[in-house]
């Protein structure tokens, strides 16, 4: 383990089955396996009939074997199984491979002929937060001036609202991006800005996902306007005690108009000391120090990572820091598309986000980023998909998710489709038909 990198889930292996009938060994024997553990209490099941499976093993397929990485030049870690199978125990996967090889099971479920893939990781989402920003959204689509405060506009709204609304609209934005296929979520604070409402936000954040983030330093908060030192002081002091219980993660807006690289350092190493581990919001607007200082931090992810140097594009592909590219942003607001391409041929770890908020990017679709980096980003249908599940897993420094292989939680999407390309090849079309998470079907 990487020092100073927090401990990624367990991928927790059931154990092994003394009364499993000797056909049931000797075919599991021929795929990659974990044997399952029967009781009264916990079933098996058998998902069978797939056309197409990504595992995200890339022992399998003919993958690179550097599971985090794409060769340049067309290796791929998908690991794609043509008529599969999946067998699952509890909320872990115990077996994948050739569906005439499947283990005996206590059920099976047929999946029609479809592609099943691992549930995405959305790694990069801020969806605590009141009101909404259309008219802002309307004037720049319509090349017009707008005026109004920007994310100042959505502290105010968040201020004002209750802790039931602010719950509401978060799950609210939760049933909705699981219904697009979405099995674990990252989110952040950033809109109360006050010691109480980043605490609040957190606190509810925290109540549906692991993967919760403190975001005190999106940017200056307008009481401190015209004392920014004052801000810092404050994310780094009293508002860190009172939401560092409640996270995981620490995050800053390192850009023009937000923080500094001497800002941004100061409120991650104090995040660190606290037991957080860093992301940075990086060189998104423009060319900045942002990159380098989640590099020299060992950030889980670079977010944004739209201007980079040939110096930013290297630190990140000989790191560990996960370039998390957010098409969504670009999309609402017209601005310059991320070259993932540039990335991935260097050898960086890309992951694919929505980056949903009410601002800049107000869609919680994996499905549709995945369409726009392909479309316009320069990615490969393959690697888009790798990127938001995998990528997303490694940009949470977690190994329990993003893949379908023995020992990972049983999180997989079953598409309206014989492929996982399809969901560039049909942009905005509905193709998640099933989603299943921590073994159970939830839609």
């Amino acid at each position: 383990m990487t020092a100073g990198r927090p401990p990624a889930r367990p991928a927790r292996a059931p154990e092994s089955d003394p009364t499993a009938d000797q056909a049931t060994k000797d075919a599991m024997s021929n795929a990659t396996t974990v044997s399952p553990a029967h009781s009264a209490s916990t079933a098996s099941t058998l998902i069978t009939n797939i056309a197409a499976l990504v595992t995200n093993n890339p022992s399998l397929g003919g993958g690179s074997p550097r599971s985090s990485k794409f060769e340049s030049g067309g290796g791929s870690p998908l690991g794609l199984i043509q008529d599969a199978a999946v067998a699952i125990e509890g909320d872990r996967v115990v077996w994948t491979g050739d569906q005439s090889k499947a283990p005996a099971t206590d059920n099976r479920v047929d999946a029609g002929g479809r592609a099943v893939i691992p549930g995405f990781v959305d790694s990069h989402s801020h969806l605590v937060f009141a009101g909404d920003r259309t008219q802002e959204f309307n004037a720049r689509m319509s090349g017009r001036q707008y005026s109004a405060g920007g994310i100042r506009t959505t502290v105010a709204a968040t201020r004002a609202a209750s802790d039931e609304e602010l719950e509401a609209n978060l799950t609210r934005y939760l049933r909705e991006a699981l219904h697009q296929g979405t099995t674990t979520f990252e989110t952040k604070s950033g809109y109360g800005l006050t010691v109480e409402d980043e605490a609040r936000a957190l606190r509810i954040a925290a109540a549906h996902t692991d993967e919760v983030t403190y975001l005190g330093a999106h940017i200056v908060s307008p009481d401190h306007a015209d004392d920014p030192a004052s801000y810092v002081a404050l994310v780094t002091g009293e508002m860190l005690d009172a939401c560092a219980p409640y996270a995981r993660w620490i995050d800053v807006f390192c850009e023009k108009g937000a923080f500094d690289g001497d800002q941004a350092r100061a409120i991650l190493t104090a995040g660190k000391a606290r037991g957080l581990h860093p992301r940075v919001h990086a060189n998104q607007l423009s060319y900045g120090p942002g990159v380098q200082l989640a590099v020299e931090l060992d950030a889980a992810s670079a977010d944004h990572c739209t201007h980079l140097t040939d110096d930013d594009v290297d630190a990140l592909a000989n790191s560990d820091t996960v370039a998390t590219l957010l098409p969504g942003a670009e999309f609402s607001t017209r601005a310059e598309w991320p070259n993932a391409r540039r990335l991935l041929d260097a050898g960086a770890t890309v992951a694919l986000s929505t980056d949903c908020n009410p601002g800049s990017s107000f869609t919680s679709s994996v499905p549709f980023c995945v369409a726009l980096a392909v479309r316009d980003m320069g990615m490969t249908p393959d690697e888009a998909v790798w990127s938001a599940t995998a990528g997303g897993a490694a940009a949470l420094r977690r190994d329990d998710i993003g893949r379908l292989t023995p020992g990972a939680r049983a999180d997989l999407l079953v598409l309206d489709a014989p492929s996982h390309v399809h969901l560039a090849y049909r942009p905005g079309v509905p193709l998640v038909s099933e989603v299943w998470r921590r073994g159970v079907r939830e839609v």
